[in-house]
């Protein structure tokens, strides 16, 4: 990992375009992780970049408007193997189902988070393998099940590092 520098009262403070750019360019880094060289037969990566968009969604509410998910599922779909418009659909539907529960429950703690991302992530795979198989896929649902897992047990990390992040890109 990158080691971050903290800002002190002596740093700049970072313009109006660097405190847009990186959670934009965070997510679209977590989205390139499908290039890492794993060797696996059954799917085992995680869906970084959907994990990586979960944290910033999750920790700052307002800071993507509902479209945001349009851009950065295309960016996701380019590099995932999935059909083009799969990870476009699925996360802008993650972002109005997360802007419906915000209206219904403002406030979450840490456990609701992580529950609420596990639910999310394991639903946006089930819909990304049924569009595999309508596309001609053969993966089995059960195939899914350590990867959903996977992707749960390490989102409070990368629920740490969008908070990292954020307390760099907006010091107080």
């Amino acid at each position: 990992m990158l080691p971050i520098k903290r800002r002190t009262s002596f740093t700049p403070p970072p313009t109006a375009l660097e405190r847009q750019l990186v959670p934009v360019i965070s997510t679209m880094i977590g989205s390139l992780a499908v290039l890492l060289p794993v060797v696996a037969t059954e799917p085992l990566l995680p869906p970084f970049g959907l994990m990586v968009f979960l944290g910033w969604r999750l920790l700052r509410g307002d800071i993507w408007p509902l479209w945001m998910g349009l851009p950065l599922g295309l960016w996701d779909d380019l590099f995932s193997g999935q059909p083009i418009g799969t990870a476009m659909c699925g996360w802008t539907a993650i972002m109005l189902v997360l802007d419906a529960l915000d209206r219904r429950t403002p406030f979450r703690d840490h456990r609701q988070d992580w529950a609420l991302a596990g639910l999310v992530i394991g639903g946006y795979l089930f819909f990304a393998l049924l569009v595999a198989w309508l596309t001609g896929g053969t993966t089995t649902p059960l195939a899914l099940v350590p990867q959903i897992l996977l992707s749960a047990l390490l989102f409070p990390l990368v629920s740490r590092l969008c908070a990292a992040l954020d307390r760099w890109r907006s010091p107080r």
